[in-house]
């Protein structure tokens, strides 16, 4: 009987103990969708870029992204992940390390790689990217009922299928996807909702800059605390074949990365309090350089893609270059433990991924 007292006193001490080594609080979570790995991790590719098919501006692609080596390259592409996320954080999927990252769903794009990434189920019958209510739990929605976190988990996304993905009537996370009407309190997101009205649609829905303004202005004024950023532009303009585009849609989205961060680190309750999750939908062709549009099954490298992670219970490990497999449905636990949850749901769900949370 002692022995089992003295047992659960220590169990208790150790939950204790990790419970109060837990820094994060608060999650901002950003997705790029059909964003390469080979362009986070190798820059510019060359044979694209000098593909006047695919690059109507050759000359200013060279000048702003062009470098001689690798490193040179993905530092020009992507300033904010080769600097503060590899110096602070972990970034995971270079495949030239043997380190992978990959879909576990066999589709190999949008609804199916959200479905896997917020419910941990990559789901077989998620095969469509129609807009169906989502019948999978997410993870929002998870986070999104316990105590301290109602009304606290919003979304704002690009692409007008997030409430469905994420099954907004019945999850009752907040969505803001594509041309809803911001009508919040601040003065400057009701300008905002002028400005996605009235702007050019390149893409056939806002543009990602909208949609980060009214996220970035949401979290001023409401202080959720957990935000989803779902960018799209990087998808639409790489099947458009538009490579000079979808580079500076991903530089755009890089910088937006980096200023929702400074952010958060200038707002008490949110710095050193805060993890930021970077991730994609699926992967794009390479092997076939012509493929770099298209993804789907019949792309065979269309289901590798890549993570990064930067917080204050995150090794600051930068890249990975350890041999490594991992699996895009284990993100959805992976958030909840990063604050302190274990994501639990009608369905299946992944194990979380276990360095990304310990330090």
């Amino acid at each position: 009987m002692k022995k089992s007292i003295s047992l659960l006193l220590l169990m208790i001490v150790v939950v204790t103990s990790i419970a109060q080594q837990r820094k994060t609080e608060n999650l901002i979570i950003v997705t790029l969708d059909g964003m390469r790995w080979q362009e986070v991790f190798k820059g510019v590719d060359p044979v694209l870029m000098a593909d006047s098919t695919y690059n109507r501006d050759r000359d200013g692609v060279k000048e702003r992204f062009w470098a001689a080596d690798e490193a040179g390259r993905r530092r020009k592409l992507f300033p904010f992940f080769w600097s503060t996320i590899s110096e602070k954080g972990q970034l995971y999927g270079n495949r030239q390390y043997d380190n992978k990252v990959d879909n576990a769903n066999p589709h190999w794009f949008s609804y199916p790689g959200y479905n896997e990434i917020f419910t941990g189920f990559p789901d077989t019958a998620v095969n469509s990217n129609d807009k169906i209510w989502n019948k999978h739990e997410n993870v929002l929605e998870y986070i999104n009922k316990q105590q301290g976190y109602k009304g606290k988990v919003a979304a704002f996304s690009t692409w007008d299928a997030f409430p469905y993905i994420l099954n907004e009537p019945r999850s009752g996370v907040y969505v803001n996807a594509d041309v809803d009407t911001i009508t919040f309190r601040a003065p400057g997101l009701q300008l905002l909702n002028d400005m996605q009205f009235l702007t050019t649609r390149p893409i056939g829905v806002r543009p990602d800059i909208i949609t980060y303004m009214a996220a970035r202005e949401y979290l001023k004024v409401y202080k959720p605390k957990v935000l989803y950023i779902a960018f799209d532009e990087t998808d639409d303009f790489a099947h458009a074949g538009m490579y000079d585009q979808y580079l500076g849609s991903a530089f755009a989205a890089d910088a937006m990365i980096r200023d929702i961060w400074n952010t958060v680190q200038s707002m008490p309750g949110y710095k050193d309090k805060t993890t930021l999750v970077v991730t994609v939908d699926h992967g794009r062709g390479d092997k076939v350089k012509d493929n770099w549009k298209h993804h789907g099954a019949k792309i065979e490298d269309a289901h590798e893609i890549w993570l990064a992670i930067l917080g204050p219970d995150t090794k600051p490990e930068g890249e990975m270059k350890v041999p490594m497999q991992l699996y895009q449905k284990q993100i959805a636990a992976t958030l909840a433990r990063l604050l302190g949850l274990t994501f639990t749901a009608n369905h299946p769900v992944a194990e979380p991924i276990s360095s990304v949370s310990s330090k």
